[in-house]
């Protein structure tokens, strides 16, 4: 889509986290390792970079193995008054504007990505349904505020799982050992979330694991939460009979 509005794309991928298909999407490449913030603002500003925006995760499981901070990002850490992923992503943004590079919200160029309210895909979930539906978002947003995930799993008016640093598709396998099929699953922001980065996300992959979990429900946050390859997500989940709503 950044293409098709005439922009060129510089890509800074990290080394251990970046899917190796960046290469066909972006015009330029440049490989990084987890926290060289330096590096990232010299590779922009040689290719005259003046606008960025931040896609994808850094998986906190894996941050043991290939976070290397330089100087740069170890003294924006040390201003930091706490480790939350919102606070260091608002970290690396203000480090990047100071140096004339806007960080900006990608939504605005991609039309149709985010969910409207109401059924989505798949059948209208049952009165009980609704109501797991209810409680996990409610669980979702009062955790959120102390930075923990976006995605709460529930069965019956029980809480499967929780969202940590584990990742969605581990809390979702999680929760399915635990309560088994049905699960009814929320995808919901942080109430304090800048949404210029780590919107909440689905995608096929993200149908693909409910399907092999037998889950019942994903809710996301209407207005808010990213649906990636839209067609391909809803006509997975109908053909999967999996409900997608938007929930408001």
């Amino acid at each position: 889509m950044a293409r098709r509005l005439g922009f060129r794309i510089i890509a800074v991928a990290h080394i251990g986290e970046t899917q190796p298909d960046i290469t066909q999407l972006s015009d330029v490449v440049r490989w990084v390792n987890v926290g060289e913030l330096q590096r990232i603002i010299e590779l922009f500003k040689a290719a005259g970079v003046e606008q960025a925006v931040m896609a994808g995760g850094i998986s906190r499981a894996r941050l043991r193995g290939n976070f290397a901070p330089d100087g740069r990002a170890l003294m924006m850490l040390a201003r930091l008054p706490r480790f939350s992923d919102d606070a260091v992503l608002r970290g690396v943004a203000t480090e990047l504007e100071s140096e004339g590079i806007k960080v900006i919200d990608p939504v605005p160029m991609l039309k149709g990505i985010l969910a409207e309210p109401g059924l989505l895909a798949g059948p209208q979930p049952s009165p009980a349904q609704m109501q797991d539906l209810r409680l996990a978002f409610e669980i979702a947003r009062a955790l959120g505020a102390f930075d923990v995930g976006q995605t709460v799993a529930v069965r019956d008016g029980i809480v499967a799982a929780v969202e940590a640093a584990e990742g969605t598709d581990a809390t979702l396998q999680r929760g399915a050992s635990l309560c088994g099929p049905g699960l009814v699953v929320a995808k919901a922001a942080k109430p304090s979330q800048d949404l210029r980065f780590d919107r909440p996300a689905v995608g096929p992959d993200t149908i693909d694991l409910l399907r092999d979990i037998k889950a019942a429900v994903l809710g996301v946050e209407a207005g808010t939460a990213m649906l990636l390859q839209r067609e391909s997500t809803l006509d997975r989940a109908r053909a999967c009979g999996i409900s997608v709503y938007g929930y408001e």
